[in-house]
């Protein structure tokens, strides 16, 4: 199923998020953080936010792999660099993306306002707020009970990509430069991810390398402000354990502070960005399209007891209108079933919107025999 059909503006309300606590207002008075609000971001004692950055096997020098963006695209190297991409997709689920072409005064224009935002006063990112049936704006995601474990952290979501996606009223006028930043920067990314996806399509055999690159037709920027959590850093986490429910993830760090880890072989393995590199990861749409070929990882981020971080990641899906299913030139060609449930944009959207990110509880829900 290549779900290529026209592409519809984007729906008004495609589900929201419950209001929570500002984080970064939290932190910046550690006297009034009671015992009770910060009990909503403590962890279970069986299971701690920090566990050993165990990799696991023989070869504990093992590390997240490395592509060469400018030797993908250089005929020269293009097919040793291409089996290298295939590796990763296949083994890792992510990998460090280097020499992707993204000039570095876009990067550095795109930190330096994301900087300038969490950094204006509180009142003035809250007049940009999310609305009670969008996740667009500044607050937080995938809170669906009073009751769920809060991440130490707060978000501000734009969509990107295409233009006519972008909601103008929640961006920001303050720092003035940021929507001129975040206009070349999305541009700038989409234009990595339709590379990315191309050419694992022509790794994967798909004649119609649209059929992969249409799922970065539509772009969405979560930008995450991990606060410093002095009193229980190694019992909170800035994001629970999960994998994308997107196609594309390209993750920029836009601080130095470490923080972003990946399940593998049991343990948790922190992944220190290369100076210049976007970080890539397979959403699950990848998992479907490819019927598992090509898997989503689980991810999480870990918080300093001293430092903010700040992150902006990239997510890239496919235009509403279309529909996510396996591809039959790969699930036919390896003489297997389908393993997802085939479902519109729309619905997939509004699925996730109404859950909680557990793990890979989205690719439990796709799958035709859980």
């Amino acid at each position: 199923m290549d779900g290529a059909v026209a592409a519809t503006a984007k729906p008004r309300s495609l589900g929201g998020s419950l209001p929570v606590p500002n984080v970064q207002d939290l932190a910046a008075r550690p006297g009034d953080l009671s015992p009770s609000v910060l009990g909503r971001y403590l962890r279970d004692a069986d299971a701690p936010a920090v566990l050993s950055a165990t990799i696991g096997g023989d070869d504990d020098d093992e590390s997240v792999p490395v592509v060469d963006f400018a030797r993908l695209l250089d005929p020269e190297h293009a097919d040793e660099e291409a089996a290298r991409l295939r590796a990763a997709c296949e083994d890792w689920g992510f990998f460090q993306v280097v020499n992707h072409g993204v000039p570095d005064k876009v990067v550095d224009d795109m930190k330096e306002d994301l900087m300038g935002f969490f950094h204006l006063p509180l009142a003035e990112k809250r007049a940009l707020a999310q609305e009670p049936d969008g996740v667009e704006g500044y607050g937080q995601a995938f809170v669906v009970s009073e009751d769920q474990k809060l991440d130490w952290a707060d978000m501000y979501f734009l969509y990107t990509q295409p233009p006519e996606y972008r909601e103008l009223k929640l961006w920001p006028l303050r720092p003035p430069t940021f929507s001129d930043s975040m206009d070349r920067y999305s541009a700038e990314l989409q234009r990595v991810a339709n590379d990315l996806l191309r050419i694992m399509a022509k790794n994967l055999g798909v004649e119609d390398a649209e059929k992969l690159t249409r799922i970065a037709g539509s772009q969405g920027m979560r930008m995450n402000y991990y606060p410093p959590c002095p009193s229980a850093h190694d019992r909170v986490l800035g994001l629970s354990p999960h994998s994308d429910p997107v196609g594309l993830t390209l993750l920029l760090q836009v601080s130095p502070v470490p923080g972003l880890q990946i399940r593998r072989n049991g343990g948790w393995i922190p992944v220190a960005p290369l100076p210049g590199a976007l970080v890539a990861n397979v959403g699950d749409v990848i998992e479907v399209l490819t019927n598992g070929r090509y898997k989503s990882i689980e991810h999480r981020a870990v918080v300093s007891a001293c430092e903010e971080r700040v992150s902006v990641a990239a997510f890239h899906s496919a235009r509403f209108g279309g529909a996510y299913g396996p591809l039959e030139e790969i699930a036919g060609a390896a003489g297997e079933a389908p393993r997802y449930r085939t479902v519109s944009v729309e619905d997939y959207v509004k699925m996730l919107l109404s859950s909680k990110l557990d793990g890979k509880n989205i690719m439990d829900a796709m799958k035709i025999n859980p």
